[in-house]
């Protein structure tokens, strides 16, 4: 018998490196709440209450296929004239071979960071951030270079100076949320064109994650990154349907450049993963369906559930936020010094009326170690009674956290 001694095998840097998800970690503390009797008001996380549209779901009954084949890597022909369609209404013409269908916007980032960038090599981007881009960037063997962006000025781009003085020979790519997640800031047209400037001086591709498109209060509008003339070969559109129609589940997404290189990189890397969602893209072309009443419906539904949210949150003692302009988040600054601890006690500790609430630490939103310690972020997915409530368990929640903690400043 061998006396050799066995080497245990390593998980690798990569696996090492990977953040847990600040929205989806504490499930186990609410799934225990719950067996407890608690009722849990989830608004850690942007999964929306409203119905998948009709003729969307119409479609399902209407498939006669016996078999479940493999739809083509980039996309069947049927999803991807739904997506020229969508975009031609947005007045942004494609040609053929510049549209990819994904799964979901996730696969769409990642193909963006292979395509775009190196291992090693740095993507320049704001923070707070989608948490999942510290995944994406993992998974790919990229570093995020941030630039800290405040709640005082609604989490508005900073001026060029600040990304100048970011800048490092490892970047290749900014990358930039708008409407934003987390923040809920839209950026004005000059911000993306500054951005865009930026890059194209620099030699650097701009990826514009553009999944909450629609997603605009109080008269605002978005501006593409595809509509900008002159930036064709820097831009990337990471798109999906998943909040635009409340379609997260069926995991279907868009990768838009007119970049040739790029997407034929991204092609490449479509058909080695072989196809995306099959189903799913029968579903889609049933949003065709849709006019401009579906989108003022739901636009109009989330003002008023952010609006019901931002004025009671804005009147608990110890809190800031700014109004979100989009999407369907914020960030909002508590008098607690631990986030992190604090969304787990509202779990494990404490109930008000028999509710309590789960919220999204904010420090998994930004990659500056310490920072986002006092903040969380609260998705308003919840119908307007149920938002009231969730205030009311907050506003009862602060004051009797800080006593169990001895915070007194």
């Amino acid at each position: 018998m061998s006396t050799t001694a066995r080497t245990a095998a390593h998980v690798s840097s990569r696996g090492q490196e990977m953040p847990a998800s600040p929205i989806r970690k504490l499930m186990p503390l609410a799934d225990e709440a719950k067996k407890r009797g608690v009722k849990v008001y989830h608004l850690n996380i942007g999964q929306p209450d409203l119905e998948t549209p009709e003729p969307m779901r119409r479609r399902l009954t209407t498939l006669k296929d016996k078999v479940y084949a493999y739809s083509p890597s980039n996309g069947t022909p049927e999803y991807l004239d739904f997506l020229h369609a969508y975009y031609g209404k947005l007045g942004i013409t494609l040609k053929p071979g510049e549209v990819l269908a994904t799964t979901g916007g996730s696969e769409a980032l990642l193909f963006a960071f292979m395509a775009c960038a190196d291992p090693g090599d740095e993507i320049l981007t704001v923070e707070p951030l989608y948490t999942n881009y510290r995944s994406f960037a993992a998974m790919a063997g990229l570093s995020l270079l941030p630039i800290v962006t405040f709640g005082e000025d609604g989490f508005h781009l900073p001026a060029r100076a600040e990304w100048e003085k970011a800048l490092t020979p490892k970047t290749r790519l900014v990358l930039l949320c708008n409407p934003n997640n987390p923040t809920g800031t839209v950026y004005s047209k000059e911000e993306i064109v500054r951005a865009a400037e930026f890059c194209r001086d620099h030699g650097l591709f701009f990826v514009s994650d553009e999944v909450y498109r629609e997603f605009l209060y109080d008269g605002r509008e978005s501006v593409s990154a595809l509509s900008l003339a002159g930036f064709e070969d820097e831009v990337v559109v990471v798109d999906s349907l998943s909040k635009r129609f409340s379609a997260c589940g069926i995991r279907l997404g868009a990768l838009v450049t007119r970049n040739a290189d790029v997407a034929g990189a991204c092609n490449r890397m479509a058909q080695g993963r072989l196809s995306p969602p099959g189903l799913a893209q029968y579903i889609a072309p049933g949003a065709l369906e849709l006019g401009p009443e579906y989108y003022g419906g739901v636009i109009r539904e989330y003002q008023k559930r952010r609006d019901t949210l931002y004025d009671g949150l804005s009147k608990i003692p110890g809190v800031f936020l700014r109004k979100p302009e989009g999407a369907f988040y914020f960030i909002a600054r508590l008098p607690v010094q631990d986030s992190d601890d604090f969304a787990a006690w509202l779990l494990s500790d404490f109930a008000f009326e028999g509710k309590t609430v789960m919220v999204a630490p904010a420090s998994g939103f930004y990659v500056t170690p310490g920072l986002g310690l006092d903040e969380i972020r609260i998705a308003y997915v919840l119908k307007e009674d149920d938002l009231r409530d969730a205030v009311r368990v907050l506003a009862a929640a602060l004051p009797a956290y800080r006593k169990a903690k001895g915070i007194t400043s």
